[in-house]
């Protein structure tokens, strides 16, 4: 029989998997559950039930997701399988896993609570959307499962791009943007629960508001966002070609949004880049990173390249490396094709070895190396914000991050507290001199006004 306001409802445990986006839709369905009275473990071993948000983006999220799941229906947990695998594989997962109680697609996460109450009535849900259409406000329940001072948030759902080897608009479906009105509003709130670091995500952050105003208002919603008492502003997956002088004039002038960009380009040589369904990047070429570079002097350029992809020569493969080499950036990212079924690129022929493309994500991220040491190099002698992230009682040492370093996926700052250091706690916002840099991360020690003001005299 379903849950009644007299009946005690079971614990549910949720089992996290995939990317920043999930992870929101995740914090939605845990805020939806204790908004119902669902008691929310941490631990699936106290709960009856746990929801796996899993992810089926390349084959390795896959199996991850898949390996998740057996191993808790081998612990006799009754499972609900939620987001991209759920919304791509459907019935084949009821039939394959019959511990599996329901299936909630990537556009029906907000009707968790009405999916658990026909499982509780012995029912078995398929909730699947085939066409996923609703994207969550601020008027959501959210449980956020980062730390206090960190943040996502979601500005849009879905892609209008359909680069030959992703599968994500089959999963998420078609852009659809939030108006800024609800993004400022959301932003409002996270500000008010003490969030230092606001990390905005979609799938393509530059086409933000297209869908919704005809044209992208990215440097609208960055305007808007710079009247929220929030020190940092981060955005990720910024297509070079959405950054428009209008877009950067906002990155410099609006004081909490970090010149940090995340541009996600996957290759270089043009014949690759029309394989991959990307003619439009076709003019991201050094001239177009000189300019975004010269408008923001500043930037921190991240960003991740797909090396193996089919019919990838090695020529092609040499003008990528010689790519990298020239623009140096700040952190660079490499994966070897995965080909995704139900993706054009899945039915590509002259697939590149497993071995040769792993040989070249190798060397690819051995140059990259001597460039990402030379650039943290660069930041020695400054005197920087971080964000405290952890602390060691025993050792006195803290660990942090500066602007130019996004959660899990660049590196760290390695904190001396000095004579300083009494102030700084996780959650905190410190001034820290870099003393050293190695390949990925920083140190540095904490400074005081006097440091700080000497700074600014011999600058």
């Amino acid at each position: 029989m379903a849950s009644t306001a007299t009946t005690a409802r079971p614990t549910v445990a949720f089992a996290h998997l995939g990317c920043e986006k999930n992870r929101v839709d995740t914090e939605h369905m845990l805020g939806l559950l204790a908004q119902a009275g669902y008691g929310v473990s941490a631990d699936e071993a106290d709960a009856q039930v746990v929801v796996v948000n899993t992810c089926s983006f390349i084959q390795d999220a896959r199996a991850e997701s898949v390996r998740t799941l057996v191993d808790l229906a081998e612990q006799g947990k009754q499972i609900v399988i939620a987001g991209c695998l759920a919304q791509h594989f459907q019935e084949e997962l009821l039939e394959s896993l019959p511990e599996a109680r329901a299936i909630v697609g990537t556009g029906d996460y907000q009707h968790i609570v009405e999916v658990l109450e026909q499982v509780e009535a012995g029912e078995r849900v398929k909730r699947v959307s085939q066409v996923p259409t609703f994207v969550a406000d601020e008027n959501l329940p959210r449980y956020r499962t980062t730390s206090e001072a960190v943040a996502y948030l979601k500005v849009a759902e879905g892609c209008d791009y359909r680069c030959a080897f992703c599968i994500i608009p089959k999963l998420r479906g078609d852009q659809r943007s939030r108006p800024i009105e609800s993004i400022v509003a959301e932003a409002q709130q996270l500000a008010a629960q003490g969030v230092k670091e606001l990390i905005l995500i979609s799938q393509i952050t530059t086409n933000y508001g297209l869908d919704l105003y005809g044209k992208p208002q990215l440097a609208q919603l960055l305007r808007a966002l710079g009247e929220v008492e929030i020190p940092w502003i981060r955005v990720h997956y910024a297509y070079p070609t959405g950054l428009t002088p209008e877009v950067l004039a906002a990155y410099r002038e609006v004081p909490n949004v970090l010149p940090y960009l995340d541009l996600p380009l996957q290759h270089s040589h043009p014949e690759v880049l029309r394989a991959m369904n990307r003619p439009w990047q076709e003019g991201v070429n050094g001239e177009l990173l000189q300019r975004i570079r010269e408008q923001l002097p500043d930037a921190v350029l991240r960003t991740t390249f797909i090396v193996g992809y089919p019919g990838e020569t090695e020529e092609q493969f040499e003008h990528l490396l010689q790519f990298v080499q020239e623009q140096r950036f700040d952190h660079v990212g490499v994966f070897c094709f995965s080909p995704e079924d139900g993706t054009p690129a899945a039915e590509l022929a002259n697939a590149v070895p497993a071995e040769v493309a792993e040989a070249r994500r190798g060397r690819l991220m051995e140059a990259q190396q001597a460039i990402s040491a030379e650039r943290n190099g660069a930041w020695v002698g400054r005197i920087v914000d971080v964000l405290v992230e952890q602390e060691n009682p025993s050792s006195g040492e803290l660990i942090g991050r500066c602007l130019r370093f996004a959660p899990d996926v660049d590196g760290e700052v390695r904190i001396r507290p000095g004579s300083h250091g009494a102030a700084a706690s996780a959650g905190t916002m410190v001034p820290v001199r870099i003393t050293a840099a190695d390949i990925y991360d920083l140190e540095g020690e904490v400074v005081g006004a006097q440091e700080m003001v000497d700074a600014v005299r011999h600058s």
